[in-house]
């Protein structure tokens, strides 16, 4: 905003110079608006990228040849097969912790066989309430599930049947082809969750701004703009690249990343991949006067004013005192003036 008023001032002082005659009323003839009164929201604006959150490599689970890959840019939910290799296929079932074993009749106790209750639930094949026990109940969804799917009802799920995200999976670019022999732990494909977000970077003097919580203004390509959240405010830490800077330069750049989710999903999803900006509310002012930036004039290097519009016509130069720069207006103060009057604006 500081060079805006520089460019003000460069603009306008010169044809102030003649400070007697910018006092003298003159007719008025070009376009004005009417000073008003009300909040006026300062932002800082912030750089960011839309993608999708927690991307990973997906790896088989499984020895042999890969007979079925999902399509890229497609979505999977719950209960879908995911990717077939040797004739074992592997299925997304809802949940936070990664399969570690087996689960079948006598495995000990865990909360890992409370999530797997909690999504045959969801399904529709565990009946009654989900705890930590492997028993008939837990056998009987399984063998539910194994029979819609065309599988042998044996009750069990070798490690590899399912796994285990916390949303749907977005699938990306594929690492192997369908006829590709591949070891366990290769390479299958990308993936992500299919909720995006946006990461950028606070300046370690804007940390005050990054409040998780905090509402922000996104502005997507294409002159759309809808809002979001900021939803996790990391530690600051070095900007990439500034290793072996100076300890002045180092403290200008590390950074405070931060993620904002979007409040729409709708209004994002049609984009894979963006880049952004936000607007993030610095400072408000409440009830104050305000008029278009371009409404400003230079009646001295050191001195603003309006040019005010009278009921005659006539147009006379009032000295202000600038306030809050938000967007295109500004606060402006002065015992001269007040709500509903006309200033001229020269460059509308």
């Amino acid at each position: 905003m500081a060079a805006s008023m520089g460019m003000i001032v460069c603009s306008l002082a010169a044809c102030s110079s003649n400070s007697a005659e910018s006092n003298d009323a003159k007719e008025f003839s070009g376009a004005s608006a009417e000073i008003t009164r009300g909040d006026l929201v300062g932002e800082t604006t912030v750089q960011g990228t839309l993608h999708y959150a927690d991307s990973y490599t997906q790896k088989s689970s499984f020895d042999g040849v890969i007979t079925a890959l999902p399509t890229p840019g497609s979505t999977l939910k719950q209960g879908e097969k995911i990717y077939t290799v040797g004739g074992e296929s592997s299925y997304l079932l809802h949940g936070s912790t990664p399969a570690w074993r087996s689960f079948e009749a006598g495995m000990s106790n865990g909360e890992d066989i409370h999530q797997l209750e909690e999504a045959l639930s969801q399904l529709g094949y565990f009946d009654g309430q989900a705890d930590t026990h492997f028993d008939w109940r837990t056998q009987a969804a399984i063998n539910k599930w194994q029979k819609e799917r065309g599988l042998s009802q044996d009750g069990t799920l070798p490690l590899g049947r399912v796994l285990f995200a916390p949303e749907d999976l977005r699938i990306g670019s594929l690492k192997a082809r369908v006829g590709d022999a591949v070891s366990q732990g290769g390479d299958l494909f990308s993936a992500s969750s299919s909720r995006q977000i946006i990461s950028a970077n606070l300046k370690l003097s804007d940390q005050s701004l990054g409040v998780v919580g905090t509402k922000v203004t996104i502005r997507l390509p294409g002159a759309q703009t809808t809002k979001g959240t900021i939803s996790s405010v990391e530690p600051p830490k070095e900007k990439a690249g500034a290793e072996g800077s100076s300890d002045s330069q180092a403290t200008k750049d590390r950074i405070i990343p931060i993620t904002v989710t979007p409040d729409d999903a709708a209004a994002t999803e049609k984009l894979q991949e963006a880049s952004v900006s936000l607007g993030i509310t610095s400072q408000t002012k409440t009830n104050v006067l305000s008029v278009p930036l371009g409404a400003l004039v230079a009646i001295t290097p050191d001195q603003f004013g309006v040019e005010l519009v009278g009921e005659d016509g006539k147009v006379t130069r009032v000295p202000v005192q600038t306030g809050l720069f938000a967007g295109d207006r500004v606060e402006i103060s002065s015992d001269e003036l007040h709500e509903g009057q006309l200033v001229a604006v020269p460059n509308r």
